[in-house]
């Protein structure tokens, strides 16, 4: 039996495909294997967001092919998507593939068949069928594919295509199976999940597709992926209120305090509308975990602006941070700005950014102690007799318990926080 070897960068829809594209090669007769060991094919799902995500691309094709020297290498995902030239002058690589032709990896890479299909021309995305899952206890499906924003910094809607929406049924389908195989939480995710629907024919919204899962109970939690700011409707947030299924859970992409420059990057929102939702977010749904990714040194970024950013950063009832210094990728509007911001001063804004984001997070986990949680287990270490667990507002909790509560949604109280690390114990 040959080994596949898979590794993941990026995104929760990348996440997701990785799952779809193991369950392919088990189906063709491959034995899975994890990236650190011995195969005969590695594939690594490659993430282009960054500079950094591609440099991370290439260190994994090399430590490939020192893992095994006559091993079938194979690079795909977005960076595949945009750069396949480049990738293949990589000595190391022997196949690349598009983010279309993961659907049908097994049989290109028996065939040795480098392909990159066009993906601005694909027509519509069809269900990667998924069944199970690597993490056993919640799992990713994929709603929607590619994205029509354009936004100034992002090069993902020339790896992805336009915005394609699975159809409702198939990710009622899809939510029906993962939960018959057991899975306590279905994630849903998409390049712009906001944007669900809108090329249906009946048009459909993401607050439709969430109010049938919620309606027919068809998961005991369910948790939206990044959903931008101005299509996070009253109705999507109504539903989530509302519904003990819905994970109180949303994360943003803000990218910026300043309105001048969520003008340049081509947001489509202002810091007050952003202020607005937060306020609104926190009204609906008090214990709520609120992430947002920032972008700090964006071209043209002066101090004031930033200051900007900082200032609403501090502000809203965030509860942590994802933040990424400007990256300039060659083919977006932002690389031929000028007013590209010095590294150094990059950094010192992103470290800035962080030491904010790190009070966030702490306070947030601190509200929470001396309450009582609902915390699926998600896996469990023989040593301490702890078990690793996730409340459906998306703080990790450790807390001592027998292995039969693995993906069991347990009462867990709170105790205390160390290192960014809730503790807690079984309420009786």
């Amino acid at each position: 039996m040959k080994r596949v070897a898979i590794a993941t960068l990026g995104c929760k829809t990348n996440q997701f495909e990785s799952a779809a594209m193991t369950e392919q090669f088990r189906k063709a007769g491959y034995c899975v294997v994890p990236f650190t060991e011995p195969a005969d094919i590695y594939v690594v799902n490659s993430c282009t967001v960054t500079a950094r995500t591609d440099a991370e691309t290439r260190r994994l094709i090399r430590r490939a092919r020192r893992l095994n020297p006559r091993a079938h290498v194979v690079a795909t995902g977005c960076y595949a998507q945009v750069a396949q030239g480049e990738l293949e002058r990589m000595p190391e690589v022997d196949t690349v593939l598009g983010n279309r032709e993961k659907g049908d990896i097994a049989g290109l890479v028996e065939a040795g068949e480098s392909r990159v299909s066009d993906i601005g021309a694909e027509p519509a995305a069809g269900p990667l069928e998924l069944s199970s899952f690597a993490e056993h206890t919640r799992a990713f499906l994929q709603a929607q594919n590619g994205c029509n924003s354009y936004c100034a910094y992002c090069i993902v809607p020339f790896a992805r295509g336009r915005s394609r929406s699975v159809p409702l049924d198939d990710v009622l389908t899809g939510v029906r199976e993962l939960a018959a195989n057991g899975y306590q939480e279905v994630v849903l995710t998409g390049i712009h999940l906001g944007a669900y629907g809108l090329d249906l024919s009946p048009r459909l919204s993401l607050a439709g597709l969430v109010r049938r899962i919620a309606e027919e109970w068809l998961v005991p939690r369910l948790r939206l992926g990044s959903v931008e700011p101005n299509e996070l409707s009253d109705e999507l947030l109504g539903l989530m209120a509302a519904s003990d299924a819905i994970c109180p859970h949303v994360h943003l992409p803000l990218q910026s305090g300043s309105d001048s420059v969520l003008h340049r990057m081509g947001r489509r929102y202002t810091a007050r509308s952003f202020r607005d939702l937060a306020a609104g977010i926190a009204a609906a749904l008090p214990d709520a975990f609120i992430g947002a990714d920032i972008i700090a040194g964006f071209p043209g970024e002066t101090d004031e602006e930033f200051r900007e950013t900082l200032l609403l950063v501090e502000e809203l009832p965030f509860s942590d941070l994802h933040v990424f210094p400007f990256s300039r990728r060659a083919g977006t509007r932002a690389a031929g700005m000028p007013g590209q911001v010095p590294a150094n001063v990059v950094r010192v804004r992103g470290e800035r950014l962080r030491e904010a984001a790190a009070m966030k997070k702490g306070a947030f986990l601190q509200r929470f102690c001396g309450r009582v949680l609902p915390v699926l287990g998600q896996g469990w270490d023989p040593e301490s007799g702890l078990i690793r667990g996730l409340s459906r507002n998306y703080i990790q909790v450790e807390y001592p318990a027998i292995e039969g509560l693995v993906n069991r949604e347990a009462a867990v109280r709170v105790e205390s926080v160390h290192g960014g690390r809730s503790l807690g114990r079984l309420a009786e």
